[in-house]
């Protein structure tokens, strides 16, 4: 569960994965998306796992984009660059589409590929001293489509244009005064919050969880590609599961529910 760059650990139902470069506040280079893709891959497949944390080693940093200094080597050239997207791409794609909640845990520096692994996640809380941006203006790279249209979900399109416009950072207030994060906390009480938020989801009907977060991947795409009929199917798994049974003995019983995901 480990290599050089990425942690990956268990904590009872909760997945964590730490990007582990604080040298470096935490940038991100190609080596790193292969040890993010295996980690979500085992827990994509461990029914015990009902959310996953995502975030940086340190405390300095989430993630501060991708690593500058590794450009020359990596993303020289157009054929370069375009190796480097594919590889990337997969890596935000397999958090992007996890069945399960995300929740980014972010602390101090969120800058350009963090952003868009922060709006990857489903959940983002950050503390007091966060900063956030997108700086491709001032590097003259492309921060193509995809990446543009996840913050402009989170954010709108007006305040997404002024982040890539602008390239200035945002405070943790301001990032809260314009919804990309749910909440901003002292440091000393950000685990603590992100824990409750976890312990909270690790209780709940991971079916009913697995439907809500699949009709929101739905909600982003025109009305001609959604999949209704695959929502209809989860659907009717909830109806049909052995945790709604629990879950309606629990009501009458004055207890709390044990939901199994089955």
């Amino acid at each position: 569960m480990q290599d050089a760059k990425i942690i990956g650990r268990r904590d009872g139902k909760v997945g964590h994965v730490v990007f582990n470069n604080p040298a470096k506040l935490n940038a991100v280079s190609l080596d790193m998306w292969d040890g993010l893709l295996t980690i979500l891959q085992d827990f994509e497949g461990d029914p015990e796992i009902r959310c996953v944390v995502v975030s940086g080693a340190g405390g300095k940093a989430f993630v501060s984009g991708a690593d500058i200094s590794k450009f020359e080597s990596e993303r020289a050239n157009a054929e370069a660059q375009a190796r480097y997207d594919v590889i990337s791409r997969r890596g935000y794609e397999a958090l992007y589409e996890f069945s399960k909640p995300t929740i980014a845990k972010i602390t101090g520096y969120c800058i350009g590929g963090g952003m868009n692994l922060a709006a990857c996640c489903d959940l983002r809380f950050c503390n007091e001293g966060a900063r956030f941006g997108i700086p491709a203006a001032r590097l003259g790279l492309g921060y193509g489509l995809m990446r543009i249209e996840r913050l402009s979900t989170i954010v709108g399109l007006p305040r997404a244009m002024e982040m890539l416009f602008t390239a200035r950072q945002y405070s943790a207030a301001e990032a809260l005064d314009i919804g990309l994060v749910h909440r901003v906390v002292a440091d000393a009480e950000l685990d603590g919050v992100v824990g409750d938020v976890t312990a909270q989801i690790a209780q709940n009907a991971p079916l009913t969880i697995a439907l809500a977060k699949a009709a929101a991947r739905e909600i982003v795409k025109p009305d001609a590609q959604r999949d209704y009929a695959r929502l209809e199917q989860m659907t009717q798994a909830c109806f049909d599961s052995q945790d709604y049974a629990e879950g309606r003995r629990a009501f009458m019983e004055k207890r709390k529910p044990v939901f199994q995901g089955r």
